[in-house]
């Protein structure tokens, strides 16, 4: 089941607010912050936006899918977000870090212990000439951790991730989706606050994408990680409970679920489809509205008592509740 209606999120200009005395700080609660995010990269003598004024919050302890056509903007959101990249402006935030103001050693410190990242390809992961449990203790050994402490924390996190028995295999000796589990075992080696992953199940069948995916749960529940997964699998987007879609370099929408239980004990997922309205007052509708009402260039608006009336230009029709709502 699935219901549309419009969320109201952070947007507008790329320059970074200050908030006015006493006024809260946009997103002062969330774990992720991005505001009015821009991108832009040269290309030659041709300058690329890849992000628009994206906004994003992400909370402690959520797992979110972050979709789009190619283009859109979500690997560039996943570079900026894992320190990988720096935004042209706005302003981007994971915990206490400035992703923008960083020193080059903060980002080091950054990388190493408040985000892990999974990439897409397996073989990109993980070190080849390694046991898994090997791969696993690398990152804390990095980080000064005790040879019995690194010994004791990788069993604990290939266990939980469901591959305990291949901890003295090497990366080869692996299937795709073993690989990817232990990927996410390294990722979650030095306890971060964030697992970002880019397309993690892109190279495996279904059911290796099903354990992979399972994993993630797990790092989410067993953990309290929070987990940002971009994907073009419907089939993984709809396993998390926010969807958050980028189209042209912002936030076009977002899809919340939800289990709900009837007077019979019987239990569903509903799908609620919210537009996203940032605080420049825009919204993007979404192509199939579009499309049915033959919505292009100039739109006039109707102010209602609980919503407001889009319609092609034109006359408005003469019964209200006819256009766009």
């Amino acid at each position: 089941m699935t219901r549309r209606t419009t969320r109201e999120t952070g947007g507008g200009a790329a320059a970074v607010r200050v908030p006015r005395p006493g006024a809260a700080e946009y997103g002062a609660g969330a774990l992720i912050v991005c505001d009015s995010l821009v991108r832009i990269h040269q290309v030659g003598d041709i300058e690329v936006q890849a992000l628009q004024g994206l906004d994003l919050l992400v909370d402690a302890g959520e797992m979110i899918a972050v979709v789009g056509a190619s283009g859109a903007g979500k690997s560039t959101l996943l570079q900026i977000v894992s320190g990988l990249d720096v935004p042209t402006a706005g302003r981007a935030r994971v915990g206490r870090w400035d992703l923008l103001r960083m020193t080059p050693a903060d980002r080091v410190t950054y990388r190493r212990e408040v985000v892990g990242f999974v990439w897409q390809r397996t073989a990109r992961n993980l070190v080849p000439y390694l046991s898994a449990g090997e791969n696993v203790g690398l990152p804390m050994a990095f980080a000064g951790v005790r040879r019995r402490e690194r010994a004791g924390r990788a069993a604990d996190l290939l266990g939980m991730l469901g591959i305990a028995d291949r901890a003295d295999r090497r990366p080869a000796q692996l299937s795709g989706g073993e690989q990817q589990r232990v990927a996410i075992a390294v990722a979650l080696a030095n306890h971060p606050q964030v697992l970002l992953a880019d397309e993690p199940t892109g190279e495996l069948d279904r059911a290796s994408g099903s354990d992979v995916m399972a994993a993630m749960h797990a790092a989410n529940r067993e953990l309290g990680t929070t987990v940002v997964i971009v994907t073009h699998d419907a089939a993984v987007a709809e396993q998390v409970e926010r969807t958050v879609a980028i189209r042209d370099g912002r936030t076009a929408s977002e899809v919340v679920r939800r289990r709900e239980v009837d007077a019979a004990g019987a239990s569903r997922v509903v799908a609620e489809e919210y537009a996203v309205l940032d605080r420049a007052g825009r919204l993007q509708l979404p192509a199939s509205y579009r499309r049915s009402l033959d919505l292009r260039g100039r739109v006039r608006l109707e102010l209602e008592d609980d919503h407001v009336g889009v319609w092609p230009d034109g006359p408005a029709p003469a019964g209200r509740g006819d256009g766009a709502r």
